[in-house]
């Protein structure tokens, strides 16, 4: 099994159709996919993300970390939320996020997160991560 994640992503226009739906409505569909996910046991973590404007980045392109407030200039560029899923494969994951309710003009980015094992062991971070992971059930 590998974790993939399916990275929400939103144009003006589709946010737009989104915020038109109303929130009992969108409430019922996600919740109706995310039992599907849940049922199937790849469902490892879900999160919608508050709205840009109440958000902030850290730029670290100069000498000194900026911090800039929201809103932001091009909502493309934004996420508005993940699933987390615990697959088989590549394919399996992007299976999932095909049968994912979504807006017009929305979209979804599949990208897998490496494990742990991935990562060199005799390295002093990796092994203190892998006893930190151990100590709270995650491995």
């Amino acid at each position: 099994m590998a974790k993939y994640m399916l990275i929400m992503r939103n144009t003006d226009e589709s946010l737009a159709t989104m915020m038109k739906i109303p929130f009992e409505e969108m409430l019922e569909t996600m919740g109706r996919f995310n039992d599907e996910l849940i049922r199937a046991g790849v469902l490892v973590a879900a999160e919608g993300l508050e709205d840009p404007a109440q958000g902030v980045v850290v730029d670290y392109s100069g000498e000194t970390p900026v911090v800039t407030d929201g809103p932001y200039g091009e909502t493309k560029e934004l996420f508005g939320g993940f699933y987390l899923l615990d697959v088989a494969s590549k394919e399996e994951a992007v299976e999932w996020a095909r049968r994912m309710p979504a807006v017009s003009g929305s979209r979804c980015e599949v990208r897998r997160v490496p494990g742990i094992d991935e990562f060199p062991q005799d390295n002093e971070f990796v092994v203190r991560e892998r006893a930190w992971r151990e100590r709270t059930g995650q491995l």
